[in-house]
């Protein structure tokens, strides 16, 4: 539990695991924003060191997580490192008592997952998956399409994380295997999977269609998952693909719904792109209409629903990604991996699970 006992009026002290894209660019402003205060930034990289002084001028800077657990008063550990250590990381960190959040992939397969989602839950740990885009205005958008019936019945949908990379970027994500955590399955598909489950149930089976273009691990990927609800999505994320986007199409009954880019990407849909605060459109052949109005999304609500979380009466209750979610969406990335080398469909086993 939190060394210290954390308060509306005390910001919550995090300690912040690498300080690289992730990091950096991501976690280390979320959590300012949110009103959390990075306290501590392991990192043995000198360079990304010196960034943590500038950027973060009260901040300790330490070489390794184990100096980062011996400091005093952290209330929460952010793991912002390469996929591949994120399972391991995260058992030190329960084992040292200490809250925490692992972004996504918790590990790098669902049976490693679950280990780690066990362990916190026997030694009373609360312990959450950095699932960002769940906060996103896309997705709030889609769950009012879906919930105010506004295309009909859903029968299909397509979400897509597209990008034209043919000389792909010097990072570890794509130099290293899928077993050590490179490769899109196990990025950008781990956003696109959750959220395709939270819209349309647990996908109960997959096909799926995997390559490796231009780098180690798989950049060029295809997923048809059908879901308990009944509907089929299908969902794709490529590095290499020349006309990236629609973001997300999704057909029903009295018609369909285009988003045709998030507001960081690029897209070949640019007529369908969001129209101010109104997000993606309604389409019925030639006629369309916006889309619904999501003025309150914010990525940093992650981080105050972590906050809350930690000084509520359940703190693994009410945080705001349950990591056993995230051990089904690595169930369906395992089965996409068999699927794709066998090439045939495969039924979803989540480990953890009563069949």
């Amino acid at each position: 539990m939190p060394a210290t006992e954390p308060s509306p009026s005390t910001p919550l002290r995090v300690g912040l695991v690498g300080y690289g894209s992730a990091g950096r660019g991501i976690h280390a402003p979320l959590i300012g924003r949110a009103g959390l205060t990075v306290a501590a930034v392991s990192t043995s990289n000198a360079t990304r060191a010196d960034e943590v002084r500038a950027d973060l001028p009260g901040a300790e800077v330490v070489p390794d997580l184990e100096t980062l657990l011996g400091i005093d008063g952290l209330d929460l550990v952010v793991l912002a490192s390469p996929s591949g250590v994120h399972a391991e990381q995260a058992e030190r960190v329960i084992e040292a008592g200490i809250p925490l959040v692992v972004d996504k992939p918790l590990a790098v397969d669902a049976s490693r997952a679950l280990d780690v989602v066990d362990l916190a839950a026997h030694h009373g740990v609360p312990l959450t998956v950095f699932n960002n885009r769940r906060f996103d205005p896309e997705l709030a958008a889609l769950r009012i399409v879906r919930d105010d019936d506004l295309v009909g019945d859903i029968w299909r949908a397509e979400y897509r994380w597209d990008r034209w990379r043919p000389v792909p970027k010097q990072r570890w994500r794509e130099q290293v295997p899928a077993e050590e955590g490179g490769g899109l399955l196990l990025d950008l598909q781990t956003h696109l999977v959750d959220q395709a489950v939270l819209l349309h149930g647990e996908v109960e089976s997959v096909y799926a269609e995997v390559d490796s273009r231009t780098t180690v691990a798989d950049d060029d990927t295809f997923l048809a998952c059908r879901h308990t609800s009944g509907v089929v999505s299908h969902v794709m994320s490529s590095s290499v693909n020349g006309a990236p986007g629609p973001r997300a199409r999704v057909n029903g009954s009295t018609g369909s719904f285009v988003i045709g880019r998030q507001v960081d990407d690029v897209s070949a849909f640019t007529e369908f792109e969001n129209d101010g605060d109104a997000i993606g459109w309604i389409v019925r052949g030639e006629e369309r209409e916006r889309g619904p109005v999501v003025t309150d999304a914010d990525q940093a609500n992650f981080y105050r629903a972590v906050a809350a979380a930690l000084v509520s009466s359940d703190p693994q209750a009410t945080m705001p990604v349950d990591p056993r979610d995230a051990v089904h969406v690595l169930a369906v990335v395992d089965a996409a991996r068999i699927s794709a080398r066998d090439r045939r469909v495969v039924d979803v086993v989540t480990p953890g699970q009563t069949p």
